[in-house]
């Protein structure tokens, strides 16, 4: 009996030092999601799917040129694309951000919400400050094929019980 609460002290362990980790990093980032995977191949050459992004909230203004990460309204999974122009608006201090994957011939109107032409700040998750090359494939494979994971979380419960 005693051997099987030190193993759930010890999953529990693990679980616990994996959340503060990830607190952590969105104290440091600033960004309620500091680390995200590359999906698809419209950033490359700059990144790769499978790449995985470091994400920093900054009070920095945003200029073209900078890799953001943005959610769009009705959409689940966020994007990571290239600022193509920013318009900064004077008199309201607001800033309109227009995107594009590096590899995509059109700006990224047609995947924002209907009706919207423009990024504003609260779709802004972070701005990428750098990334480890195909460490996210990990990632992709667990979410594309589930039976993997499946497979992966009988073999850890059945090593837990070992």
């Amino acid at each position: 009996m005693a051997w099987i609460l030190m193993k759930a002290l010890n999953l529990s362990m693990m679980v616990g030092s994996a959340v503060i980790i990830w607190k952590a990093l969105m104290c440091m980032s600033g960004s309620e999601s500091p680390v995200v995977v590359v999906l698809s191949g419209s950033m490359e050459p700059a990144f790769k799917r499978g790449d995985i992004l470091f994400l920093y909230m900054s009070k920095d203004p945003i200029r073209a040129g900078h890799i953001l990460v943005f959610n769009v309204d009705g959409r689940d999974i966020p994007i990571v694309h290239r600022v193509i122009e920013v318009h900064e608006r004077q008199d309201t201090g607001e800033v309109d951000i227009l995107t594009k994957g590096d590899s995509n011939l059109v700006d990224d109107r047609v995947l924002y919400a209907q009706d919207q032409l423009w990024l504003q700040r609260h779709h802004i998750m972070g701005r990428a400050i750098g990334f480890l090359p195909y460490a996210g494939w990990v990632t992709i494979i667990l979410t594309e094929k589930p039976i993997i994971k499946y497979v992966l979380i009988a073999a850890l419960g059945l090593l837990m019980i070992i």
